[in-house]
């Protein structure tokens, strides 16, 4: 019995705590300075053999999930509970306490407390119900015979704030648990106009199956005057079998979200193969394709032969293309076409309108972490426990009216659990108001 009872304090002793936020905000540290989840040819590389060696007998590659981490993350948690259900039903007598039966002798040994002595005249006019409530106090009364206490009080509430808090990091915690047993990280190189149904895990380079499609119907992408890239966007459809669901234009920060897993936009990849479209405007009849580069391709129903014959590219950009086009027995055609515009070319009977682009994949990151709403549920409540604990105090004033035969005691008591300057300055603001009645 001893001995759990020696467990049991040490598990709710604040020096734990201070112990355990400590380590945890020192390794969080080690684990921001060094990579982590690199290879270890890495580690030898920057650090040496047996600096690297070091790192992964104490698991500091993937120091977030090792154990002593997630010991000591288990031992924050303990330490919260216990703490939590050590000391919470005192707090809750405090808050739930019959503040009316308070005897007048523990008034007068409150830090804040005055007394008066009051004449007849003065006892039937202070009304002090009327100035506490004038002063911002809602007030509870009690009368026996001819004494009366006035009690009244602001936030008592607050006194929890400091165990909300302890609640708001378990809920982070779980949440954060249920996101690493029951989500995925993962990323996909989807090429324009190609539909996949699995990604690939970030951890194992595993397949995992999305439980639907998703198509990149373009990719497109704009440059500044020196190559580099503008801004990039994704025109992505996820699909149900052959049900389009849902369709949307992605950029970075724009993502998409569908059954809980989330896109975003990361990366892109050029390819030197193209995308081009063909629209007959005469029959309105449109093809789209995906050709290689210097490379013939036939619309076999059409008699239509063409092909990308030349290009030029800034650096892995092409800026344009070179198309040549033959229908049936009309002589070819070539004509230059600047990257994703389109040109008109008459052959005999037909008008067609050609456009051209360079093929990209666009490079996507998708997560799915089903504890994400507990995680900001979490972060809320320790915002609304750290106001609590920080900003607001429990105050608590007293006005106890004793009488006899000989003479009327008035006393005014009060007490805080912090911020006692904010009770002086309520305190003497009552005082004020009674020496105003008392002195006439």
């Amino acid at each position: 019995m001893k001995l759990l009872h020696s467990l049991w304090d040490f598990f709710a002793s604040v020096k734990l705590a201070i112990f355990t936020l400590c380590a945890l905000a020192l390794t969080s540290i080690i684990g921001t300075v060094i990579p982590q989840n690199e290879t270890h040819s890495f580690y030898v590389s920057k650090f040496g053999a047996k600096i690297a060696h070091f790192f992964h007998i104490l698991d500091i590659p993937t120091m977030y999930y090792s154990w002593w981490f997630l010991s000591l993350l288990g031992l924050l948690s303990a330490n919260l509970i216990i703490c939590s259900i050590d000391r919470f039903p005192g707090v809750l007598k405090i808050i739930k306490a019959d503040n009316l039966s308070v005897k007048p002798a523990k008034l007068s040994s409150m830090s804040y407390s005055q007394q008066w002595a009051l004449t007849p005249k003065q006892r039937t006019a202070i009304d002090i119900g009327a100035i506490l409530t004038e002063c911002g106090w809602k007030t509870a009364i009690q009368n026996s015979g001819n004494d009366q206490i006035f009690f009244s009080q602001k936030h008592p509430w607050s006194r929890t704030g400091v165990y909300i808090v302890h609640i708001s990091i378990l809920v982070i915690f779980t949440g954060a648990i249920i996101g690493h047993f029951f989500g995925f990280k993962g990323s996909v190189m989807l090429p324009e106009l190609k539909t996949t149904k699995q990604i690939y895990s970030y951890k194992t380079s595993t397949p995992i199956d999305l439980g639907f499609s998703v198509r990149c119907n373009s990719f497109g992408i704009q440059f500044y005057d020196n190559g580099m890239p503008k801004e990039y966007k994704s025109s992505l459809t996820v699909l149900e079998g052959e049900k389009v669901i849902l369709e949307k234009d992605i950029r970075v920060n724009s993502p998409l979200t569908y059954k809980g897993i989330t896109f975003y936009q990361s990366s892109y990849q050029g390819y030197k193969d193209f995308i081009v479209r063909i629209s007959n405007s005469t029959n309105g009849d449109t093809q789209e394709f995906v050709m290689p580069f210097q490379e013939q391709v036939r619309w076999e129903d059409k008699n239509v032969q063409f092909g990308i014959i030349n290009a030029e590219a800034i650096g892995q950009r092409v800026v344009r293309a070179k198309v040549w086009f033959k229908e049936g027995d009309s002589p070819a055609t070539t004509q230059w076409i600047d990257d994703s515009q389109s040109t008109t070319i008459e052959t005999g009977a037909n008008t067609y309108t050609i456009s051209a682009k360079q093929m990209y994949a666009t490079g996507l990151q998708v997560a799915k972490d089903p504890g994400v709403w507990l995680v900001y549920l979490g972060c809320g409540l320790m915002l609304i426990g750290l106001y609590m604990a920080f900003f607001l105090s429990h105050k608590r004033i007293w006005v106890c009216i004793q009488s006899d035969s000989a003479k009327t005691t008035l006393q005014l008591a009060g007490s805080t659990n912090k911020n006692k300057q904010a009770l002086s300055k309520a305190f003497n603001t009552i005082k004020s108001r009674i020496d105003s009645f008392v002195e006439k």
